[in-house]
């Protein structure tokens, strides 16, 4: 606890004059099934901001202190009004248990990916009861007195487990850790275990003052700055729009319910910034075989396609049709599809293309 105090009173000072929409901050939180993982970041600023200068870390099952083990740098540039997706780094295709791999569908989607060893960092293990921290410092000395607290998700001190439901997770209903549901409230339902967490466009700024953070009063409400969606919705045909069932007839195939990851809508965007809203724009199937559509392509004017390389291999100009069909048949790999408005604003998804 000493060392947990010492952190809180280097903070104060260096945290308390970030400005509404002068500072990046947690914009999704998504907890998956199995170690489908990843945060959103959004840089509000009219600045490319360097990530590297920042760190996440995980206060785990109601910890108090975190070492340089619960912490990772983050890894490249953040453009103005735009995201970073990072992902936590479970690839191998062949991986088993702790090491199953992420679904394709989350990798294409994802900007850098952080984590891959638990032992050297276990940052990106949330599983719905974890407080997660974005500060501007070093995760190799995350107590070091120039860290600076810019965002921060859950309650420090708290682990939000329901024993009686076997729920892990902040709730719905005041207090919000589930004892409610545990005296009989029929109306609490956890929304941070398997759900991903939308900021609300109104959120300028993160959970940057220390004192309330880690003051012994303050009550982390869930669904206060969050919009809360479930992990998994069920796959629907992109044409008719009527639910695919797998081979029993009965159970929906599942699909990870990330549409929103890689866009966010806020108010510190300029209303003359107008990125092509990729929760509108939908590129599927991916993985793809090598024939992908578009659909929703109305306000994309191009639409490129480069390799692993940097180099283009296809570029299709749009008048405006609202789908698009590209082929890549023959051509296996991880691509980025580059969107083109019409403004002249440009926004990316990754594409796994598959034998």
């Amino acid at each position: 606890m000493k060392r947990n105090l010492l952190f809180v009173t280097l903070l104060i000072g260096a945290s308390s004059f970030a400005q509404n929409c002068s500072e990046l901050f947690i914009s999704e939180y998504v907890e998956g099934v199995g170690n489908n993982k990843a945060l959103e970041i959004y840089n509000p600023t009219a600045n490319t901001i360097d990530l590297t200068q920042y760190f996440v870390a995980r206060y785990s099952n109601g910890a108090t202190t975190i070492t340089a083990a619960n912490c990772v740098q983050l890894t490249g540039t953040i453009a103005p009004y735009s995201t970073h997706v990072g992902v936590l780094d479970k690839r191998d295709p062949n991986g088993t248990g702790t090491e199953t791999p992420i679904w394709d569908e989350l990798e294409a989607i994802a900007d850098a990916f952080y984590s891959p060893d638990y032992a050297t960092s276990n940052a990106w293990y949330w599983n719905g009861n974890d407080c997660i921290m974005l500060a501007k410092g070093s995760a190799a000395n995350p107590t070091a007195p120039t860290t600076v607290l810019v965002d921060f998700f859950g309650k420090v001190g708290q682990n939000p487990e329901n024993t009686t439901l076997g729920t892990n997770g902040w709730s719905s209903v005041s207090p919000y850790d589930m004892t409610a549901a545990e005296g009989g409230n029929a109306m609490d339902r956890v929304v941070t275990e398997d759900h991903s967490m939308i900021r609300k466009s109104t959120v300028l700024i993160g959970k940057n003052s220390v004192a309330e953070i880690f003051g012994p009063t303050y009550t982390f409400d869930p669904l206060l700055q969050y919009d809360s969606i479930p992990a998994l919705i069920a796959k629907t045909d992109p044409i008719t729009g009527d639910t695919i069932f797998q081979s029993d007839g009965v159970t929906p195939q599942w699909v990870g319910n990330w549409a929103s990851l890689g866009t966010h809508n806020c108010d510190c965007a300029p209303a003359s910034v107008e990125v092509v809203d990729l929760s509108q724009v939908k590129m599927y199937p991916n993985p793809s075989e090598g024939t992908f559509f578009v659909s929703g392509a109305e306000a994309v004017k191009e639409i490129v396609v480069i390799n692993g390389l940097g180099q283009e291999i296809k570029r299709v100009k749009n008048a405006a049709s609202p789908v698009l069909t590209i082929d890549l048949s023959g051509r296996s790999g991880i691509y980025i599809v580059k969107f083109i408005g019409v403004d002249g604003k440009v926004s990316t998804k990754r594409l796994i293309v598959q034998k």
